[in-house]
């Protein structure tokens, strides 16, 4: 069950417990393709108190070589996207659904995301952050468990345990269909504003 109140515990205490998560996410075979063609996991990184956490779909190519998320060029985006936010990189926490990378980047399929369920659930439990964001369709519908399109789940909160949720497009979408940024920047706007934070502010 996702937590409902806020943890207690302080960032160091945090970042030894993922640490030990990481450690069972290595050694983890559960889906033998994927342990088999891996070069390594990819857990998560960031702030292990952070207030905001961002899931993906699965580590890329880039991601397996690298052992960390969003590191490709769908990566440097998000990136971008941050930093318009007037953060850094290192004050969120990044995961994603899967922590091997699918071969050929294919989806993951929901065996392998039930598979990977309990390690995404440890990392949002130890890192309890008050807002997560899912980047494009396979996180949404992995941790909210809901089939509607990306589209239409924009522009409201969804709840996880104690984090409100937002849905947007996923950055590597963006890199096919530039037009979308607004669309994602609406829904950094969105997120922040519920923050006490007015990025339109920010861009004047």
């Amino acid at each position: 069950m996702p937590r409902t109140t806020k943890s207690k515990l302080s960032k160091a205490d945090r970042q030894a417990q993922l640490e030990i998560v990481a450690g069972e996410v290595s050694q983890c075979q559960k889906c033998p393709e994927l342990a088999s063609t891996r070069t390594q996991t990819v857990f998560g990184v960031g702030n292990p108190k952070a207030k905001i956490m961002f899931i993906g779909e699965a580590p890329g190519a880039d991601e397996d070589k690298q052992g960390e998320p969003f590191v490709g060029r769908a990566g440097k985006l998000l990136d971008k996207i941050i930093e318009a936010c007037q953060m850094k990189r290192s004050e969120i926490y990044i995961a994603n659904i899967l922590r091997c990378r699918p071969p050929g980047n294919r989806n993951p399929t929901d065996q392998e995301a039930a598979n990977c369920r309990g390690f995404l659930d440890s990392q949002i439990e130890i890192v309890d952050p008050d807002y997560i964001v899912c980047w494009g369709s396979v996180a949404a519908k992995n941790l909210l468990h809901s089939e509607m399109p990306i589209g239409k789940m924009r522009g409201q909160f969804y709840e996880y345990g104690r984090a409100k949720v937002v849905c947007t497009y996923h950055p590597s979408y963006l890199l096919r269909n530039p037009s979308a940024k607004k669309n994602v920047w609406d829904d950094m706007i969105f997120l922040f504003q519920d923050m006490g934070i007015d990025l339109k502010a920010t861009q004047n």
